[in-house]
């Protein structure tokens, strides 16, 4: 399940452990493409940057991210090629 965090310019998107490990690997990677899939919707959010927790992954924008952002966010880290999305959990 991803949710808007206490700024509401955050983004949670719990991950398993070693998910988590996996796609901060590479994290610069995942917001500048993340970055690129906004700007191509027309959006006017953009991805400062993308941190771990115990709980998953936190992704902080820029300005708060409407639905149409959020589902944008969930496919591409639906579809990174190393980390098991089974274990992603998205609303």
């Amino acid at each position: 399940m991803m949710t808007k965090g206490l700024s509401r310019k955050q983004i949670i998107i719990p991950i398993g452990s070693d998910n988590i490990a996996k796609f901060m690997k590479n994290s610069s990677l995942h917001v500048t493409n993340i970055n690129r899939s906004l700007r191509n919707s027309k959006s006017e959010v953009l991805v400062d940057f993308i941190c771990s927790d115990m709980t998953g992954v936190m992704v902080v924008t820029n300005k708060v991210a409407v639905q149409s952002d959020l589902c944008i966010i969930e496919k591409y880290v639906k579809n990174v090629d190393n980390i098991d999305f089974l274990n992603v959990e998205v609303s």
